[in-house]
């Protein structure tokens, strides 16, 4: 018998959760309604303390926030759906996600982050898309669950249940936290006072292009990563008629774009660049005094990633120079690199090893991606704790962040139990 063995979820339970959640995705900074599930589920269960949108972190810490006019039609959304006033007053300005806390006592202290926030993708609808089959796919037109989140926030609420019905000692928090497909909710939640002074940090991730049965115990090597945006201006002139009177915004676009594909490797380790999006323009015979591109750096260290986003600054300025226009430079977004701890890992390893549906373990992984819960994960490290981003696969018909996603939902209870033994077993170590 396992140590979760009495507290242990069905899968009937957790089905029944995640489908709930999947049918009502929102995308960062506008999880509205999902947080008035998340706090309504945390209610039934009991906690010691439910810190809700701005009670759980500082606003001011939010990174790649949308403007209001993005914002306020989500709401309005959720308001028409009913979701409860006061969770909405709380979570008011795009200030949404929550952490529970069970303080039982002298103990470790313990976190668990999983991430809340859907894409917008539009979800498929084709007859063997199995969501679409069994009456669970999106109701929300043009958004999705493509990474996992609805699994992710199933395995909080039941890791919560557990360790409540349980006889921890300790204090265990599980951070509900938004906005990780923006890079933006990450920060915020590991500056506040919940992450101070944790003995260990589990943040955990569905599938990955692990199958079912695989509990990958912690990751090597995420990407440190920094999502920018750049604006070019320049004079607008006849193409014809006068095009020497232009500043063409467009030639500097085309120029940024070229020179951030030059950006000279690193003898250090791996770095990454991508222009993801640009637009310029607005008709043939206009010298375009406008462009607007969205673009990425990535290093294999922190340092690295540093290396990426200055070069591609240096790029996009070095362009717009050339070309008698103006830049505009705004890092939206980034999160450091930040390693599981192999003692941690171990301990995630061990605790898999006998789960009813585990079939191999493996040590560790290459991620290959970035994620912010490194901030957690670094904040729990600096303050002398562990901490270990492990990975429970799924068997999954479409690549993450694709309109077919959709996990086998066998890994739910998998994964509720590795992580419900993992934390009820920490204190033994």
């Amino acid at each position: 018998m396992t140590r979760s063995d009495s507290t242990r979820s069905t899968d009937a339970r957790l089905s029944e959760l995640r489908r709930e959640l999947h049918r009502y995705p929102e995308p960062g900074w506008r999880e509205f309604e999902t947080t008035s599930k998340l706090v309504e589920a945390i209610e039934a269960i009991g906690v010691d303390e439910l810190a809700v949108g701005r009670e759980a972190y500082d606003p001011a810490d939010r990174m790649a926030v949308p403007n209001s006019e993005t914002i306020e039609p989500w709401v309005d959304r959720a308001r028409e759906r009913g979701v409860r006033a006061d969770v909405l007053e709380r979570t008011h300005g795009g200030v949404t996600g929550c952490v529970a806390v069970l303080d039982r006592g002298t103990g470790p202290s313990i976190g668990l982050r999983v991430d809340i926030d859907g894409l917008l993708i539009p979800e498929a609808t084709d007859d063997d898309h199995h969501p679409a089959e069994a009456g669970f796919r999106s109701e929300v037109d043009g958004a999705m669950h493509a990474c996992g989140h609805d699994v992710h926030m199933t395995w909080g609420i039941a890791v919560l249940e557990a360790v409540a019905a349980s006889d921890f000692a300790g204090r265990f928090v599980v951070f509900f936290q938004p906005a990780e497909e923006l890079s933006g909710g990450g920060y915020p939640m590991a500056e506040s006072r919940f992450a101070a002074d944790l003995d260990a940090l589990f943040a955990a991730h569905v599938g990955l292009d692990h199958p079912t049965g695989t509990v990958v115990a912690g990751i090597e090597r995420p990407l440190a990563m920094a999502h920018v945006e750049a604006t070019f201006d320049g004079t607008s002139a006849h193409a014809g008629k006068a095009p020497e009177e232009g500043d063409n915004a467009m030639q500097a676009l085309g120029t940024a774009i070229s020179n951030a594909y030059g950006i000279p490797r690193h003898g250090d380790g791996m770095t990454r660049v991508n222009v993801g999006y640009a637009e310029a323009g607005s008709a043939s015979n206009v010298i375009a005094d406008h462009a607007h591109v969205e673009a990425e750096a990535r290093g294999e260290t922190t340092e690295l990633k540093e290396y990426a986003k200055s070069r591609l600054e240096r790029a996009f300025r070095g362009a717009a120079e050339s070309h008698g226009c103006t830049l505009g430079f705004d890092v939206v977004s980034e999160s450091p690199r930040a390693d599981s701890d192999p003692a941690l890992a171990e301990h995630v390893a061990e605790s898999a090893t006998g789960i009813e549906g585990v079939e191999t373990v493996l040590d560790t992984a290459d991620f290959g991606a970035s994620e912010d819960a490194t901030f957690l994960m670094e904040r729990a490290q600096a303050d002398g704790g562990l901490a270990t981003y492990l990975i429970v696969g799924t068997d999954h018909p479409g690549a993450h962040h694709t309109s077919t996603f959709d996990v086998d939902e066998r890994s739910l209870l998998i994964g509720a139990d590795v992580l419900s033994e993992a934390v009820l077993g920490f204190g033994d170590r």
